[in-house]
């Protein structure tokens, strides 16, 4: 369960997020991810480094705003920062010793669903309900009358 619940986290924070419209959903991210990066401060596992990664992750957060790749980018930096205090530093949630193990399963989660552009799921999951040639991605030439 400890490596199946942060996959199931990331699914549903992308469920979640489908909920917001673009380009807002784009720019909500960015300030996810930014958060994402000074997450570890408060513990301080790895002394100065931690500022110079949340000053790294709030750069590229601020060219998320624009960027699902900066987004998703930034998601996959902060597996690595995940593993690393795994390893060496304090774990993301003090009394939780494994949670910085979980947040690196969930994040490459969510920075697949960024690095494909952050699509709505919800709109994906109801045209593949529709069958092909019934959903919204039906173009006018296929249409009859």
């Amino acid at each position: 369960m400890q490596y199946v619940a942060p996959i199931g986290i990331g699914v549903l924070y992308a469920l979640l997020m489908s909920l917001v419209h673009e380009p807002h959903r784009r720019r909500l991210n960015a300030v996810m991810v930014a958060g994402a990066g000074a997450a570890y401060l408060s513990g301080g596992g790895l002394g100065g480094w931690e500022f110079a990664f949340t000053a790294l992750l709030a750069y590229v957060a601020f060219r998320g705003l624009e960027s699902w790749t900066f987004i998703g980018v930034g998601w996959l930096l902060h597996t690595v920062w995940d593993v690393v205090h795994h390893l060496k530093g304090n774990p993301i949630i003090p009394f939780a010793h494994t949670s910085s193990l979980g947040c690196a399963i969930c994040d490459p989660v969510i920075a697949l669903w960024c690095l494909r552009g952050g699509p709505s799921l919800i709109v994906l999951v109801r045209g593949r309900s529709r069958g092909p040639g019934r959903g919204p991605e039906r173009s006018r030439a296929t249409m009859t009358p």
